[in-house]
């Protein structure tokens, strides 16, 4: 599966496969928060999946794919937060190794938790590079598979699982958005939307700081930020290629907010939804607040990813 976009049916056999192990995410409305946007908003609160993120559904799928032989060597990633705190959680399920290459300067709440879940830490420094020389220095060492953040099709697939819950909890949808920063969740979600629900505008959301996707789907190949900046920082990975291919195909369109945006949508959704959410989940609202007079009267699905704050850093 690692040549080739992932299709329903391997989301589907995704869910199968993680029905033991990921919670079924709850739905939640609220009435003020329709009133301000103008529309009936149906919040997939990602945020109580296990490790506080969409991230194990990803992971999960990825773990238990693996045939005993593969499994026994390990896993291997690099993550600065929830995706190595998932895969970690995955792997202590399974009972094997997991190893997670942390770049320095990692939120602090998120790198508790990828310790808390088992995995042997791997630090680097805060580079692309670093993290994959790390990663492949490891791979040598151990045998250990690689399951990267979000370019590989059964990260994808399993990423993809929350859409397949959403459409089962609410009646149609004419938009879904999403946090956009490498791409595994929305490019997993968009194949299941646009095969079960061809008419449901796609929508990612993207801090204004760190805009690669956006600027990619544009010029019709990944497009890096050299020095991505945002308050969101599970959205500062690059699209992956796979990634960008699969949002391409599937006709989904990204649209960028600023941080203070994002800081007002955080604080909302802790005031109404009683919901700890982190900037990156955060980033859904904001996009629907500068955007009111797209989706007003609209039925809009809009995916809570995580809740991994680190609240020592957050002066409210």
């Amino acid at each position: 599966m690692h040549d080739r976009l992932p299709t329903l049916a391997d989301v589907e056999a995704a869910r199968s496969r993680i029905s033991a192990h990921a919670r079924l995410t709850p739905v939640l409305r609220d009435e003020a928060l329709d009133a301000e946007i103008g529309a009936r908003l149906h919040f997939k609160c990602e945020n109580l999946q296990r490790v506080g993120a969409f991230k194990f559904r990803g992971a999960c799928n990825a773990v238990f794919a693996l045939d005993a032989a593969a499994a026994a060597r390990g896993v291997v990633t690099h993550s600065s937060g929830n995706h190595g705190a998932a895969l970690a959680a995955a792997a202590a399920l399974r009972g094997i190794p997991a190893h997670v290459v942390v770049p320095e300067r990692a939120n602090a709440q998120k790198l508790r938790n990828i310790v808390e879940a088992g995995a042997t830490v791997h630090r680097c420094a805060p580079t692309l590079a670093a993290r994959e020389s790390a990663c492949a220095a490891i791979q040598r060492e151990t045998g250990a598979q690689l399951v990267h953040p979000y370019a590989d099709p059964a990260v994808m697939a399993g990423q993809g699982t929350t859409a397949l819950e959403l459409l089962d909890q609410v009646n149609g949808l004419d938009a879904f958005v999403a946090p956009v920063g490498g791409g595994g969740l929305m490019s997993g979600c968009a194949i299941v939307l646009r095969a079960r629900s061809p008419h449901t505008v796609l929508i990612g959301a993207e801090p204004a700081g760190a805009d690669d996707a956006q600027r990619s789907l544009a010029a019709g190949h990944v497009v890096p930020v050299a020095q991505p900046r945002s308050i969101c920082d599970g959205l500062l990975a690059t699209l992956g290629e796979i990634n960008r291919v699969a949002l391409a195909t599937h006709r989904v369109e990204v649209l960028t907010v600023d941080d203070e945006a994002v800081r007002a949508a955080m604080r909302r959704l802790w005031e109404r939804l009683k919901l700890v959410v982190e900037p990156s989940s955060a980033i859904t609202y904001a996009v629907l607040c500068a955007q009111r007079e797209r989706f007003r009267g609209q039925r809009v699905g809009v995916l809570l990813s995580g809740g991994n704050v680190d609240l020592e850093a957050w002066p409210f």
